[in-house]
């Protein structure tokens, strides 16, 4: 009977410890529905990086079925805004004399704004940092269709880190 009590006691406690999971919460607003993600300025020499980060970050934004994308700044509740301010790939593993994985570090400064409140800043970032390796075969002749397909693997990644913090405040 006691030790009943106890266990009885014990649950309701432990359910009242104000423990919750991470990565469950929402920093943004409920009210907020709609989302405009104009390209990324590049103020890198890497061509094409923003748009592939840009694409990346609003299909990763929309794929969470939270909110909807509207090219249409006006029709935004929310306007992501940004630009890519270094992009750096650096070999760090060889073999043979020759690479065999690269890393890839982005730097971005991203600010999403609450455009029906005269773009108030709701999250920023001017340092948002983003490092990831990618490995390479060695023996393949065509290192650029690698580096491209590693890029665009990157940009999701960058995409699914960066809505992850924007979104659940990490």
């Amino acid at each position: 009977m006691i030790r009943n009590a106890f266990l009885a006691l014990l649950t309701v406690t432990s359910l009242n410890c104000g423990y919750a999971l991470v990565g469950r919460g929402n920093i943004l607003d409920p009210t907020i529905k709609t989302v405009s993600v104009p390209t990324l300025v590049n103020r890198t020499t890497r061509v094409e990086i923003e748009q592939q980060l840009t694409q990346a970050v609003a299909e990763e934004m929309v794929s969470r079925g939270r909110l909807r994308l509207v090219s249409d700044e006006k029709l935004a509740n929310a306007i992501l805004r940004g630009s890519i301010d270094s992009f750096n790939l650096t070999p760090v593993g060889f073999e043979q004399g020759r690479a065999t994985s690269y890393q890839i570090s982005i730097t971005a400064n991203i600010e999403l704004v609450d455009h029906r409140n005269d773009d108030k800043v709701l999250w920023k970032n001017d340092q948002y940092r983003f490092v990831e390796n990618y490995q390479v075969s060695p023996g393949s002749a065509d290192a650029f269709d690698q580096e491209s397909r590693a890029i665009r693997e990157i940009a999701v990644r960058f995409a699914q880190s960066l809505v992850a913090n924007l979104l659940e405040g990490f």
